[in-house]
């Protein structure tokens, strides 16, 4: 546009016009300036006819014209990027090619010229507005006289360059006469005339003309005409008609330009030109041949783009049409004279199959394609993977050695190329097969052409052996030298061909499940891998390039369901059973190369990379659950962590790169490759935190503290967690949390601070970038939308026990006399004293939004006062409900009688409900806890509030447990009866009734019944030795007159009774609570025996066991108070596996449990009872698996709170001794198996809560209505018959040394 002369000028200026003209009504009809604006604005929305504007069409051609080369080049860059794993995703490559073509030179040349252009062409016809109008009133008066020699300009932006030329209007007969000049009998001289006259014909005066019928009979036979101008006008012809003709008219002329190519090959017209001769392209009849198919190609590329808008019949010629030229195959006597048919000029036209991809990717278009290549022309198909067979099969016996050159992109060379081999047609015939099959593949009914017959091939060619067929082409095929001329290099290597249509196959779901879950698939993957374990020599194409690409397609596989389980337990999926060789061989493989244990890649240059991803693809799997059981055995955590720490101590010794420096020299580009793998294999590491038993892992390796360290940084910059990962950094973030060791990493790191931070400024501050041109509205919501990303980042953080101890432990309040308005809190203590536990004015004063804040700190309270050992530390070191009492009493109506009546406010109302939540203790039916909302009546908030001890009775449920035994139940009859003691088989006979009462009579298992049954049956098991996991340990009673019980701990006695004499379990308080104490006393006694002395730096693992001894409790209720037999009964059950589970101080820095694991603080419940939750629910409810990975909670941390306070608040107290029954009588899995009952019977609400985004408060907050647990007995019977032969063992050699 920078030589706009002032003929285009004039052009532009009527097609500035004729747009204007068009919209002229809808522009009058604008109430003003600006809304005709607007018209202009959502022109293309609103016009139907936007499209065909000749101003828009020219400017359509102008920038494709422009821009196109740097959109295919950006286009190229991406998908390179995404074949390593290193470009953005699918979803963002339009807006990332967008976004730098706006940033290119072309773009702003482009966009100066255009506005400079067209600032002259608007300017001219203000200028000249009147005068135009006056001469388009006397071109009208003049256009009836000449409508047959009046001449105008060819706007047609679509069309070529070369065909910007002057109209000349013809009638019929003129038309006619033309068509009787081209015929084949007239002179050549005559026939070339009429073709010029033809030529300046509108096309679609020609299309539309009665004798079009004999005039496309004749162009197509004149195309046949050796003098090379004449078929140029035709071409020509078809041309402009392609470019400036609708479907309708232009389909004709394409497939009579597709007809006279088929009539060409099949009457051998170029049967001279053999494929062992090669092409010259230079050759005449060879260039006349390539501009037919060009032509052709061309159309075939634009024709998607708008054929939906035309009825289908049209689009259906132009697609059968060119499938018949491809299916077109010439037939020779002699296997060394093989005829070029189309698809070999096709190929060197259209290398990828563009046109292919851009017919495949419509359903509108696609259907058409499959439904004719199903029904007439499968032999195109055929033909394609027999190409691809012969260059496979070829390369591989090593025919193309002497010669490995093949097409590259001819920007390479400074020389165009004119000739190629026939080695290279062949090479581009496969590459344009390769494309069309990968494409064909992708799609449902593209599959269904499958199984096929196919020539000198005794089996039909399924589904896996095409992709089979891929994998060979990606391993066997040769690549060339690096950096050779003319070798497969680049975007036409054909590895690199093989690999994108492998990538295609693997980013379709479905397809992935159809063609590459397959164990034949795999086994060609692995095959070379396999050679290199065993000390074989591989194929010599196959080099650490093609063993990046295989981990590529490996990690993409491993990263769906369906394709990490064909790699963990085979094509037979079955958890309970022992793998096979695929992940076994990706485990040892990628062992031995961070050993550097593989002497054929021992001097390879990128062995860095290629640890990198193989560990990719191993993490794909180990970061699940069931992965991380069959990785255990080859201990990937320890070789990456060694690699690590070698890594970190080179980079040390490495000297920094100077910043400023003209270009890096080899050591500062060694170091940037050293920090780029140290990052990795933290990364790496970091991804064993997915799981229970990961984090466990990485705690025995020493990384934590790094591996939270790079988690957080890469956390504060939101960056994703890996390609294949759906969801960010939240549920590691979680899982870390879930420890005492994992929260003191995230406080080191400085998330606990940043979270803290961010909290206090969407709290307090507001953001500082946002202006507030009107005033902040008032929240309705308790927690407002700005900081509920917060609350919930924090109930996270603080789920579980161990890291709230942790953080808040021994934690003293500071309490300021004065608060400065700019002083932010940095720790959760900090938090807790701003707003949580506000009993000064100072701290009101402190605050902006006083009720705001504060409603959020009652909220967190609330959830955090759920879990009991938690509720126990801030009571005892905080006095949460004496300030909850003191603030209500605050908070009343004065009166001239004294207090009055609490006002009813949001935080009162809050404060009532968090004070009956701390105070009562009870299951669904055992409690009730006051509603937050108003009703609309008289009487808004009928529950009555309090500001001191004791509690209104209507908060209590009336209870009435009965204690008694039943002597006439069948269970009694035969486990209790005389003589029973000499009774074979007596355990099972126990099982069984147990399980047959539980079902049909729960009742009768509570009370006196449920403790004698417990007693008894763990004394039978006591007794044998077989069935005792842990030594017997000679223990005599100490006095324990002098022993004191932590605060914590006398807090627990209080509750525990209070719960007891409620329910009507103990009689008398004050026995009771002595009898009780004594139990905790004795049992804190026989466990110090057991525990080894404390080497960490964790709070948690200081002294005893920092919580309550809720299962001493239990036990001690179970046993209705009597402290002596809940004293011998826990002594014995001491001794069996069961009490690793359900007894949580047994095992608390045990000397049972390995030294690292002691000292770790992890306890068996987390890194193996949770562990095997999260892994049985993926498989058995899956929908509630995907809500807890969607709301960045854990399945293992809801679990960790239920367990280690066995369900107290959450299940009614005879679904407490059924828990307890159950894992002691039936085997401790049940407490697994227990936890996957109540998430199925819970599944419709957690989906529910899942989308109102308050998961976590919710599980913690609600009991678990309407569970029991004999209803649930039989499920879990049947998880029993699956699972128990690998969770009861992983379950005792979990605690076992």
């Amino acid at each position: 546009m920078s030589h706009f002369s002032s003929e285009d000028e004039s052009s532009l200026q009527s097609m500035v016009r004729q747009l204007l003209q068009s919209i002229k009504e809808r522009l009058a009809s604008a109430p003003s300036v600006e809304c005709a604006e607007e018209i202009l604005l959502h022109l293309e929305e609103t016009d139907e006819h936007f499209h065909n504007y000749e101003l828009v069409k020219y400017l359509q051609h102008y920038i494709k014209s422009t821009l196109g080369s740097v959109i295919e080049e950006e286009t190229e860059k991406c998908t390179i990027a995404q074949s390593q794993g290193e470009g953005p995703g699918y979803d963002t490559l339009v807006h990332h090619v967008t976004r730098r073509t706006r940033e290119s030179k072309e773009y702003a040349e482009m966009m100066h010229s255009l506005k400079n252009v067209m600032m002259a062409v608007v300017e001219s016809l203000l200028n000249k507005f009147e005068e135009d109008q006056a001469k388009n009133r006397e071109l009208h008066k003049k256009s009836t006289f000449e409508q047959h020699t009046g001449r105008y300009s060819d706007n047609c932006s679509d069309s070529d360059s070369s065909f910007n030329q002057s109209y000349t209007f013809m009638n019929t007969e003129q038309l006619q006469l033309i068509a009787e000049q081209l015929d084949l009998s007239q002179p050549v001289e005559v026939r070339r005339e009429a073709m010029q006259t033809l030529c300046s014909a509108p096309p679609s005066d020609v299309l539309k003309c009665e004798s079009w019928n004999i005039l496309q009979k004749n162009l197509m036979l004149s195309l046949a005409d050796p003098d090379s101008t004449f078929t140029e006008r035709i071409l020509r012809f078809y041309a402009k008609t392609f470019s400036s003709s609708p479907l309708s008219m232009a389909r004709e002329v394409f497939t009579s330009l597709a007809k006279h190519l088929e009539l060409s090959f099949i009457s051998r017209e170029y049967s001279k030109f053999l494929l062992s001769n090669g092409i010259e392209i230079t050759n005449p009849e060879i260039v006349r041949l390539l501009k037919k198919i060009r032509l052709l190609n061309d159309y075939q590329k634009e024709a998607p783009s708008f054929w939906i808008r035309h009825p289908e019949k049209y689009m259906e010629e132009i697609v059968e049409s060119t499938l018949s030229l491809l299916s077109v195959v010439q037939d020779s006597s002699s296997p060394s004279q093989i005829f070029l048919d189309p698809a070999f000029f096709m190929a060197l036209i259209d290398p990828k199959a563009l046109w292919f991809k851009k017919w495949m990717h419509a359903y509108y278009s696609r259907t058409v394609v499959l439904r004719l290549l199903e029904k007439k022309y499968k032999t195109m198909i055929v033909a394609a993977i027999e190409q691809c067979f012969y260059y496979f099969e070829s390369s591989k016996e090593g025919f193309q050695e002497n010669s490995k050159t093949t097409v590259v992109p001819q920007h390479i060379y400074t020389k165009q190329k004119t000739f190629y081999t026939r080695r290279e047609l062949h090479y581009l015939y496969f590459v344009h097969s390769l494309s069309l099959l990968g494409k064909l593949l992708i799609y449902k009914h593209g599959r269904r052409l499958f199984p096929l017959k196919v020539k000198n091939r005794k089996e039909v060619i399924s589904l896996s052996d095409m992709v089979v067929l891929f994998v060979n082409i990606m391993v066997y095929c040769p690549n060339g030298p690096k950096r050779a001329l003319g070798t497969y290099t680049g975007y036409y290597a054909p590895s690199t061909l093989a690999m994108e249509a492998l990538m295609m196959l693997c980013d379709c779901k479905e397809c992935a499940g159809e063609c590459l879950y397959t164990g034949v698939v795999v086994d060609t993957l692995l095959g070379p891998i396999q050679k290199l374990l065993k000390g074989k020599k591989v194929h010599v194409n196959c080099d650490e390039n093609t063993l990046t690409y295989i981990a590529d397609i490996l990690a993409r596989i491993a990263s769906t369901e369906g394709g990490r389980s064909l790699l963990l337990y085979g094509e037979k999926v079955d958890c309970a059973k022992d793998s096979i060789v695929g992940a076994h061989t990706i485990a040892h493989f990628t062992k031995k190369l961070l050993d550097e244990d593989i002497p054929a890649l021992a001097q390879s240059e990128v062995l860095a990379l290629l640890k990198s991803t193989f560990i990719f693809v191993c993490r794909q799997m180990y970061h699940t659950c069931e992965g991380l059981h069959v990785f255990i055995p080859y201990r990937l955590h320890e070789c990456i962590a060694e690699a690590w720490r070698k890594t970190a101590f080179l980079s040390e010794r490495t000297p920094t790169p100077v910043a400023g420096a003209a270009s890096l020299s080899s050591e500062s580009q060694e170091s940037l490759g050293t920090e780029l793998w140290e990052e990795s294999l933290l990364d790496n590491l970091l991804n064993f935190t997915a799981t229970p038993r990961g984090l466990l892992l990485l705690q025995q390796t020493g990384t934590i503290n790094e591996c939270v360290n790079y988690m957080f940084s890469r956390f504060a910059k939101k960056l994703q967690v890996n390609r294949c990962e759906k969801f960010g950094y939240g549920v590691m973030v979680t899982q870390v949390a879930a420890t005492a060791s994992g929260a003191l990493a995230l406080q080191r790191s400085g998330y606990v601070q940043a979270l803290v931070t961010d909290l206090w400024s969407a709290l307090e501050c507001g953001r500082d970038d946002v202006r507030h041109i009107h005033p902040k509205p008032t929240p309705m919501d308790p927690i407002d939308r700005s900081c509920q990303k917060s609350f919930i980042a924090i109930v996270n953080l603080l789920s579980s026990y161990p890291p709230v101890y942790e953080l808040l432990g021994k934690q003293d309040l500071s309490s300021k006399e004065e608060y400065s308005l700019r002083e932010m809190p940095t720790s959760f203590a900090d938090v807790f004293d701003r707003i949580v536990v506000i009993n000064s004015d100072a701290k009101r004063s402190s605050l902006f939004n006083y009720e705001q804040s504060h409603m959020f700190g009652l909220r967190l309270l609330n959830v955090l006062c759920c879990n009991l050992d938690t509720l126990l530390l801030l009571e005892s070191q905080y006095k949460v409900s004496d300030i909850l009492l003191n603030a209500q009493r605050e908070n009343v109506i004065e009166s001239s009688t004294g207090l009055g009546n609490i006002i009813i406010d949001a935080l009162s109302v809050e404060r009532n409900h968090i004070l009956i939540r701390v105070n009562v203790i009870g299951g669904p039916n055992e409690r009730v806890l006051p509603p937050r909302s108003l009703i609309e009546n008289n009487d808004p908030y009928p529950w009555p509030m309090f500001s001191s001890h004791p509690l209104p009775k209507c908060y209590m449920s009336e209870m009435c447990l009965k204690n008694d035994l039943k002597q006439d139940s069948e269970i009694y009859k035969n486990l209790f009866c005389k003589n029973v003691d000499t009774k074979p088989n007596w355990l099972e006979n126990c099982r069984k009734l147990f399980c047959k009462t539980i079902k049909t009579k729960p009742d009768e298992l509570s009370g006196k019944f449920c403790g004698e049954l417990l007693e008894k049956y763990v004394l039978y098991l006591g007794q044998s030795p077989s069935n005792c996991c842990f030594g017997h340990l000679e223990y005599t009673d100490v006095d324990t007159q002098y022993q004191t019980l932590t605060a914590v701990q006398q807090l627990g006695v209080k509750i525990v009774i209070r719960y007891g004499r409620h329910l009507g379990i103990l009689a008398d308080a004050s026995t009771s609570e002595q009898g009780f104490i004594q139990v905790l006393k004795q049992c804190e006694s026989y466990l110090n025996l057991q525990q080894s002395g404390p080497n960490s730096p964790l709070r948690y693992l200081q002294g005893s066991y920092p919580g309550h001894d809720w299962f001493a409790s239990s036990v001690f209720m179970i046993m209705l108070g009597d402290g002596k037999k809940t004293s011998e009964f826990l002594r014995i059950f001491s001794r069996l596996l069961a009490s690793a589970y359900l007894w949580l101080p047994r095992l608390h820095m045990s000397k049972h449990l390995p030294d690292n694991i002691a000292q770790s603080g992890i306890h068996p419940i987390y890194y193996c009872t949770a562990h095997y939750i999260e892994m049985l629910l993926k498989s058995e409810v899956p929908l509630v698996f995907s809500a807890f990975r969607m709301s960045g909670f854990t399945p293992s941390q809801i679990c960790q709170h239920w367990l280690s306070q066995c369900f107290w608040n959450y299940l009614d107290w005879i679904q407490i001794c059924h828990y307890i029954a159950v894992c002691i009588i039936l085997g401790p899995d049940y407490q697994v198996y227990m936890c996957i009952a109540i998430f199925k019977h819970l599944q419709q609400e957690i989906l529910q809560h899942t989308q109102t985004q308050d998961l976590q408060v919710f599980l913690k907050e609600e009991a678990i209505n309407g569970f029991q647990v004999g209803s649930y007995l039989e499920y879990m019977e049947s998880l029993e018959q699956i699972y128990r032969p690998m969770v009861l063992k992983e379950m005792r050699n979990s605690v076992i040394q």
